[in-house]
């Protein structure tokens, strides 16, 4: 039985009730893309803005970009994980399973979305700062680096709850 997404699942051995709609768990890649998304546009306008100054350091500069793209890779890797923890062909959904999903997958986009804000801010501020003292690029780079570390812990987390559904399951 569905309604709007949800599905009706078992609580104990006589209770059922509605578990989060489906569609939910797989929200991450739309928040993780939107930060992959966010942090391209933004680093990508201060490449192209540095590029006027020193057309040189374009292919250097360009880091920021790379590493606000992979953000999405990571809300991919949820969503591949979340997808395949869930059998259509299953009597039952359990109530813990989706909430274990869903918060997998708010955990991953979550973190991707404020990875890429910060990626974005920082690359865009630190192209052009690296066009004016190049001697800035190994500090923008080790920003970028603690910026994207913060989409990691949410794809470890998020990995790590997926993991956990299926095991409130009494067989």
């Amino acid at each position: 039985m569905s309604v709007l997404g949800s599905t009706l699942v078992h609580v104990g051995n006589h209770m059922k009730c509605m578990a989060p709609p489906l569609f939910l768990t797989d929200c991450n890649g739309f928040i993780t893309g939107m930060g992959a998304a966010y942090g391209t546009a933004k680093s990508g306008v201060g490449v192209a803005s540095m590029g006027v100054m020193r057309p040189e350091l374009v292919m250097k500069s360009i880091v920021p970009v790379v590493m606000a793209g992979v953000l999405g890779i990571y809300g991919l890797i949820i969503a591949v994980i979340i997808s395949t923890g869930i059998n259509p062909k299953a009597k039952s959904y359990y109530l813990f399973d989706g909430y274990a999903h869903l918060s997998s997958g708010l955990a991953c986009g979550l973190a991707g979305l404020s990875a890429g804000m910060a990626i974005g801010i920082v690359g865009d501020a630190g192209v052009r700062a690296n066009a004016q003292q190049p001697k800035l690029f190994v500090g923008m780079i080790l920003i970028l680096i603690f910026a994207e570390a913060l989409a990691l812990y949410g794809l470890i987390v998020g990995i790590i709850l997926s993991s956990r559904a299926g095991q409130s399951r009494a067989d």
